[in-house]
């Protein structure tokens, strides 16, 4: 709890970014997507403009490969931009594939974004050639989002902003800072070392180990909710062993066979994870509604007050 500053000890969003390491991305906002609500569970309901403003104005934040991650890190990142032009892995193989038979659209893509960036992909036309069928389910009918996606990981364009909660694009040049360079290596070996420092507790081999630097101590009797991206639960094996917690996210399990609820939030009361709870944010209604709730549920109510006071709706009192 400690290491993942649930303890109430984190002072802000940057302090509580630099000290997990990075947030995770996801669109999914049944309740807010998990870059706003991890830092719900460590901070309360504190002001979701801080995360915008650290990323698109003071630039102490970016955003890359679906994570923020600290401005310091950048040079650790730039180095895993820099491999994934070498074409380790075959996804990585056949982003160059498409790179090579698109070598014009690539010069059009960059061109447009140097004369009239910061752009949307939808503002760019689809001069491709495909080198294989996108996958609908993550690019659309579109290469222009294939396009933009292999620049951003290797590194030549950057996510700079949102306009209606779609990705802004512009040249990396002109956003990221000069930065050392950093060996894979290193970087690789120091990006571990900051997860391992964040996670606190990791399961290796069937066994519970500490992080050595870290030092044991009482946690407040606090209770939250948590994003089930959380890194806290994001290890499944892990919170089993921890806690007797089985937890799976069955937003993709088909209804009839799921065991608890779309999009269900385990409770942490203190340094326990004890329930799950599925709350709903209608939006158009200003309220949020609870589907059900499931285990230690007795201070329930304190944490879905300050979650629905947070996202600025009335809750429900009623459980569906």
């Amino acid at each position: 709890m400690r290491a993942q500053a649930l303890d109430g000890s984190a002072t802000s969003v940057l302090d509580l970014a630099r000290r997990l390491g990075f947030l995770q991305i996801d669109p999914i906002s049944t309740v807010a997507p998990p870059q706003y609500l991890v830092p719900f569970s460590r901070l309360g309901p504190y002001d979701r403009a801080e995360l915008d403003r650290l990323l698109w104005e003071e630039k102490r934040l970016f955003e890359w490969n679906a994570f923020i991650y600290p401005i310091e890190d950048l040079p650790l990142i730039r180095a895993r931009m820099l491999r994934r032009r070498t074409g380790k892995y075959a996804h990585e193989r056949r982003g160059s594939e498409f790179l090579k038979a698109n070598a014009r659209f690539r010069r059009y893509v960059l061109r447009e974004l140097e004369r009239e960036g910061p752009l949307l992909s939808r503002e760019l036309a689809d001069h491709s050639t495909p080198t294989w069928e996108p996958d609908s389910r993550w690019w659309g009918t579109r290469n222009v989002s294939v396009m933009l996606e292999l620049l951003h990981s290797r590194g030549q364009v950057a996510v700079v902003g949102r306009r209606d909660g779609q990705r802004l694009w512009d040249l990396a040049e002109r956003w990221y800072p000069e930065t050392d360079r950093v060996p894979l290596r290193d970087a690789e070996q120091l990006l571990a070392e900051k997860r391992r420092r964040a996670e606190g507790v990791r399961l290796e081999r069937g066994e519970l180990r500490a992080h050595p630097d870290l030092a044991d101590g009482p946690v407040p009797e606090r209770v939250t909710v948590l994003s089930p991206f959380d890194r806290l639960v994001y290890d499944r094996e892990r919170a089993e062993a921890l806690w007797g917690f089985r937890y799976r996210l069955e937003m993709y399990v088909p209804k009839a066979r799921r065991e608890y609820g779309y999009y269900v939030l385990p409770v942490l009361h203190g340094e326990h994870v004890v329930g799950r709870v599925e709350p709903v944010v209608d939006r158009a209604g200003g309220e949020l509604r609870v589907l059900g709730a499931w285990g230690d549920t007795s201070r329930l109510d304190e944490a879905l007050d300050d979650l629905a006071r947070w996202l600025g709706v009335v809750r429900r009192p009623e459980r569906v």
